[in-house]
């Protein structure tokens, strides 16, 4: 047999290419990237047609990390699939394990029956892992354009930050903490003037990442005016979280949705102004996140407030008091529910049926999906070494991408 026909035969099972060589103009051809590049931030893989250095066309190819997630859900009690929702966008999983136990409580109509003090637990934890996310974006964005100290300092204050979710839940990434109708445990004793002395320690250090990362010339020419998303694609594509707001449009589902106890609470919502380029290229997105970071301080400031005032520990609070002891729904129903994780909009949609503690069908929408979809859009006509600052600035979790 000869070399080339076991070549041809090697490409037949593999997955096909989405561009033909065949279809290529005088000049162009093809390069793969990934899905073992380490500047995908996964294993993803993208077919990239380039003339030159300049790109013409490119397409991402996923499936490569594939969680079966939907197919687990539809198998296991509500309850049960909490493991499995972490394993999901696994550097947020208790914004995850947030809004699956929302969505849930829900479906089964026991939303007015959380007490406010798991609430406010809720969104204390579900800031600081929003923090430690921006904080993995961020970080590893530095190091995909040659800035290495950003990362160490991230990943010094990061780790303060996985050590107070380690306290709370006993581990330091897939947390399974939030649970259907309240929580695993209550607060440790003295975790919450431990969590005050970080985030005032943490504010400090927001201003250093803004001028030794931000503000520095080289960061801001390898990442202004690139990988422009204009504010009508982003919505065309169904884009959300800092890909949107980087383009401009005031869009957070924390105050445009209003759940749990965010309506209670003060913040802003930060988006791209153009302040170093165009508005929506890559240095818009990281300068929302960046200022995401704050917003999440003063929502953790105020949640510590409340915990220590008027929702304060009492000895016979039970975090677990409103979880239902069968999560079984009434009649046939279907429902949508959606929130805010750090990379946009996270969605579960529930199909049950009467008497069942398990969904007949649940679909995931994946805000990363959405967000990674834009991609051939923002990317021709930009160089090749530009392509890894674009796929940084999206923010992409394989596990939740692939779901």
């Amino acid at each position: 047999m000869s070399q080339s026909t076991i070549y041809k035969e090697y490409l037949l099972q593999s997955e096909p290419n989405k561009f033909e060589a065949e279809s290529l103009q005088a000049g162009e051809m093809i390069v793969n990237m990934g899905p073992q590049h380490p500047s995908t931030h996964g294993v993803l893989r993208l077919e990239v047609v380039t003339d030159g250095e300049i790109i013409t066309n490119v397409a991402p190819h996923i499936g490569y990390l594939h969680r079966c997630f939907e197919k687990h859900a539809e198998n296991m009690a509500y309850n049960q699939t909490i493991p499995y929702v972490d394993r999901m966008d696994y550097l947020a999983a208790m914004n995850s394990e947030h809004v699956w136990c929302m969505g849930v409580e829900k479906l089964l109509g026991i939303t007015e029956q959380i007490p406010k003090r798991v609430e406010y637990i809720r969104v204390l934890m579900a800031e600081l892992n929003r923090i430690a996310s921006h904080f993995v974006a961020i970080g590893t964005y530095g190091i995909d354009i040659g800035a290495f100290t950003p990362f160490l300092w991230l990943m010094r204050d990061r780790e303060h930050i996985q050590r107070l979710l380690e306290w709370a839940s006993g581990a330091r990434m897939l947390y399974n903490y939030i649970w259907v109708g309240g929580l695993y445990y209550d607060l440790p004793i003295g975790f919450e003037e431990r969590c005050r002395q970080f985030v005032n320690y943490l504010l400090p250090k927001l201003d250093e990442l803004e001028t030794i990362l931000l503000e520095n010339k080289i960061f801001i020419d390898r990442t202004a005016n690139v990988g422009i998303l204009p504010l009508d694609v982003a919505i065309n594509y169904g884009c959300s979280g800092p890909m949107l707001r980087g383009s401009g449009l005031k869009f957070d589902l924390r105050r445009v949705d209003g759940y749990s106890v965010y309506p209670e609470l003060e913040f802003d919502i930060p988006v791209g102004k153009g302040l170093a380029g165009t508005t929506g290229d890559c240095w818009d997105r990281n300068y929302v996140r960046a200022q995401e970071c704050r917003e999440s301080v003063k929502i953790i400031f105020q949640c510590l407030d409340r915990l220590e005032g008027n929702h304060k520990r009492t000895p016979d609070f039970d975090p677990q008091a409103a979880c239902p002891k069968k999560l079984r729904t009434t009649g046939t129903q279907e429902l949508y529910f959606r929130a805010e994780t750090p990379r946009g909009e996270l969605g579960y949609f529930f199909r049950t049926t009467d008497r069942s503690d398990v969904p007949f069908r649940c679909k995931g929408r994946s805000p990363c999906f959405s967000n990674l979809s834009v991609l051939h859009e923002i990317s021709k006509g930009c160089m090749v070494s530009d392509m890894i600052a674009i796929v940084g600035s999206v923010d992409i979790v394989l596990g939740e991408l692939d779901r």
